[in-house]
């Protein structure tokens, strides 16, 4: 399973003849689809179908964010007005209907998954909300009580595996913390680590997913130089150690503004510290190309992993 440690990004509906040698020569680990790649059931399926053919690979890992309501990529397709917030809510007032519920939800979502061809969804966020806590992450969250985003981030695990779908947590190792968007600006988090530990890190502990996604985010009491992606101390210490993450650790996108250096140092820097894969969101082709000539292939710990993720897929 020869392939290099970046997940890329196309720009339309359709492969264009660059994008096919891409996904056939250059061999990235995985593809990431947003709304711009999604207008119809018959389409995205055809897209898909021809991802994994370019790839040979049948199960080729295709991801999407399809957490609901703000963050929703198939909105052409269905009508997905619902948010982890929403949950989050329900099980306060009454836990086994919103564990029923919920169950019955996530089982509607992967079957939709199933039959286009997508089989890693980027969920469950599990962030816990402050009042300070910034719109992008909003309710995307769950809950402000930690137990209930631990609950229920389980929950989201366990039945998508189920049902052959891979899920990423995010944003490890905690954005709620955060007043500020990483899209924009690299937002400081100025909070002793004891306390991050108590809450933020908390949901994130004696996960069974099988990937991550980091939180472009300076906890300056950690490491005031470096931002979570690019800091060793909070991939090993924190991430590795203290939460105790044992699966695929992926950047957030390294073209977001948090990250201050060009794309290609913004992966080297990603990977040397300890990230395992990096992810490429915007779609540019001449990007995609340089990103994936410079970054290495995916290390014998990343290629076990991978096996694992497989014996989930279909």
């Amino acid at each position: 399973m020869k392939k290099k440690a970046i997940i890329v990004s196309i720009k339309s509906t359709k492969l264009t003849k660059k994008e096919r040698l891409l996904l056939s020569v250059e061999k990235p680990w995985g593809l990431i689809l947003f709304k711009r790649n999604i207008k119809s059931i018959n389409q995205i399926k055809k897209l898909v179908k021809d991802i994994q053919k370019c790839s040979k690979d049948k199960k080729f890992p295709i991801l999407i964010d399809e957490e609901g309501m703000n963050v929703s990529r198939l909105t052409d397709i269905i009508n997905h007005d619902i948010n982890a917030n929403f949950f989050g809510n329900l099980y306060e007032k009454n836990k086994i209907v919103a564990i029923a519920i919920y169950k019955i939800y996530l089982k509607s979502l992967c079957r939709i998954m199933n039959e286009i061809g997508i089989n890693i969804n980027t969920i469950p966020v599990l962030d816990v909300l402050r009042k300070s806590t910034h719109a992008i992450i909003g309710k995307r969250s769950f809950s402000k009580k930690k137990e209930i985003v631990k609950q229920l981030g389980k929950i989201t695990i366990k039945e998508c595996h189920a049902q052959n779908i891979v899920n990423v947590i995010k944003h490890i190792p905690g954005h709620g913390c955060s007043a500020k968007d990483s899209h924009l600006t690299l937002p400081k988090v100025n909070l002793e680590e004891s306390y991050l530990n108590k809450i933020d890190f908390y949901p994130f502990k004696s996960s069974s997913a099988k990937l991550a996604m980091t939180a472009h985010i300076m906890y300056s009491k950690i490491d005031p130089k470096n931002v979570s992606t690019f800091s060793k101390k909070i991939i090993k210490d924190i991430i590795r150690k203290k939460i105790g993450f044992k699966g695929i650790l992926l950047s957030d996108d390294i073209s977001m503004k948090a990250l201050k250096y060009d794309l290609i140092t913004n992966a080297h820097k990603s990977l040397s510290a300890g990230c395992n894969l990096v992810l490429y969101c915007a779609g540019n082709i001449k990007d995609n190309l340089k990103l994936i000539k410079s970054v290495p292939y995916i290390d014998n710990f990343t290629l076990k992993k991978t096996s694992e993720i497989y014996n989930i897929l279909r």
